[in-house]
């Protein structure tokens, strides 16, 4: 993984492949953004006309490359758009500076070490562009033969070391900037590997097999549900939801916790290490990316651990609900009725809609420990991909206050996510003639009956909200800022902040 480091040194006497600076988009033309003055300087103060002649306009995403000055020891400029110049005596703002980075560290593939000279004045500027690095430079490539030479990125190893110039070594607030973006960046990029692998590899078995060994590393205790453990339990909805596969399902319970915590959350992710919808099986054009079906999980597991990396004063719980959804004779079918770990029945009434089941039995069992908050992350419905599209999370809750935090948590990383109302008239049409509730609504506002389905597996009186990640999980575009094309590790951040906040005493 690239190295992040603090530097004073001037930009000219640095030596390096390439230094790396900020480009706004102004009113009247490209803007070189704080932290690039020497570079400036060494243009003669005309660096700006040279990036417009160019072609650069500061516009987001955008890179443009120019040989570096005369005097230089990095033979190579790289300037990348951090979108429109903020108003006057405003800096730039965290999501800015990280998809920046994020921009530059991919770029930069191949590249030994980089000096970012983007604009940086506290430690939290550090952490954002420490994020944007390690994120950005992310590859998966365990499975080419580049990878067999330490290889990466179409032949190119991943950036080595970025050296954040502006930053303060021994500053401990700088310090403790950059290690909290490596424990994070790090964590997610674990989910992104999880994603990313083929199900062929990663079966629930896998899943919990690594879910053990990191636990083991970072001092957290585990267990892990098999299916006989499951079938004893009565945990139905799992069961369910596995019984038609090969490999069997999984619960994986991760316990985090600190002798200061005053608090205690459960998250709760959905792991459906591959997902064919089962009887009710998927239509043609729509199976090549179910191996994402796992992200919650994945998010779930990241957070935890990076909750321990971090040493944060407040109890964590995550769930890993782990099923994979297959077709076969031993298989749950439409019409079946299954008892749930809570002792409530379901009619399966669609076999794809197999994520609620898996939660609801997680959600429950999440529910005894009686936590202060759960929140639950999922992969969960195409209703929702339709509502925000691609890079936008549904948020629900049955706490207003408590889905307004989590929106601004998220937005404060930097993860698009939207509110989400839960209509109590929607949840008649999950009524059913056989059992307690059906699996399946009304079609028009899915997201939200999924939703709805998944409140009545939550206890009494414990606090409550769901991510509805369906959409900016995988993306299966080209990637952006540093978000990579496959699995994107999103919601770790919002779930790490969530429990930073607690153990903060900010949250509820």
């Amino acid at each position: 993984m690239t190295a992040l480091t603090l530097s004073t040194a001037a930009a000219p006497g640095l030596r390096a492949d390439a230094i790396v600076i900020g480009v706004a988009k102004g009113a009247k033309g490209p803007v070189v953004a704080p932290g690039a003055e020497a570079v400036d300087k060494a243009y003669d103060g005309r660096l700006a006309g040279v990036l417009e002649t160019l072609g650069a306009s500061g516009a987001e995403g955008e890179v443009t490359k120019l040989p570096a000055p005369s005097g230089f020891k990095a033979p190579l400029v790289v300037a990348v758009g951090l979108g429109a110049e903020p108003e006057k005596d405003a800096g730039y703002d965290g999501e800015a500076l990280r998809r920046a980075a994020g921009v530059a560290a991919r770029t930069l593939a191949g590249s030994k070490k980089a000096a970012f000279a983007l604009p940086l004045t506290d430690p939290a500027d550090a952490g954002a562009i420490g994020e944007g690095v390690l994120l950005g430079a992310y590859s998966f490539d365990a499975y080419k033969d580049a990878a067999k030479d330490a290889k990466a990125k179409n032949g190119k190893a991943p950036l080595g070391e970025a050296a954040l110039l502006g930053g303060k070594p021994r500053d401990a607030a700088y310090k403790a900037a950059i290690a909290r973006a490596t424990a994070v960046s790090e964590e997610l990029n674990r989910a992104r590997d999880l994603i990313n692998t083929p199900p062929n590899d990663l079966n629930p078995e896998a899943f919990a097999a690594i879910a053990q060994a990191a636990a083991k590393e970072h001092g957290i205790k585990i267990q892990v549900l098999d299916e006989k453990a499951l079938v004893k339990g009565g945990y139905g909805g799992i069961l369910g939801v596995g019984g038609g596969s090969a490999s069997a399902p999984r619960l994986v319970k991760l316990s985090y916790t600190h002798s200061k915590a005053k608090k205690h959350l459960a998250f709760v992710g959905k792991g459906i290490t591959y997902d064919s919808g089962g009887i009710s099986l998927k239509p043609a054009g729509h199976n090549e990316t179910m191996k994402c079906d796992m992200s919650g999980a994945a998010a779930v597991f990241a957070a935890v651990v990076a909750a321990s990396r971090l040493g944060l004063e407040v109890n964590v719980t995550g769930w890993l609900a782990l099923a994979e959804n297959m077709p076969s004779g031993s298989a749950v079918r439409p019409g079946d009725v299954l008892r749930m770990y809570s002792g409530k029945t379901v009619e399966v009434l669609n076999t794809d809609a197999e994520g609620r089941l898996v939660l609801g039995d997680a959600l429950w069992a999440a529910s005894l420990e009686k936590p202060d908050a759960i929140v639950d992350v999922a992969t969960l419905t195409g209703a929702m991909m339709l509502a925000l599209g691609s890079r936008t999370f549904g948020i629900m809750a049955n706490d207003d206050a408590f889905r307004s935090a989590v929106h601004e948590a998220a937005e404060e990383v930097g993860e698009p996510a939207w509110p989400m109302p839960l209509p109590e008239h929607l949840r008649k049409g999950m009524d059913s003639q056989v059992a307690d509730i059906a699996n399946m609504g009304e079609r028009m506002g899915g997201g939200l009956v999924a939703g709805l389905f998944l409140r009545e597996f939550v206890g009494e009186g414990i606090t409550w909200a769901h991510l509805d990640i369906a959409g900016p999980a995988f993306n299966e575009g080209g990637p952006f800022g540093y978000t990579p094309k496959g699995g994107t590790g999103t919601a770790v951040r919002t779930l790490v902040r969530l429990a930073e906040l607690t153990a903060a005493g900010d949250l509820g």
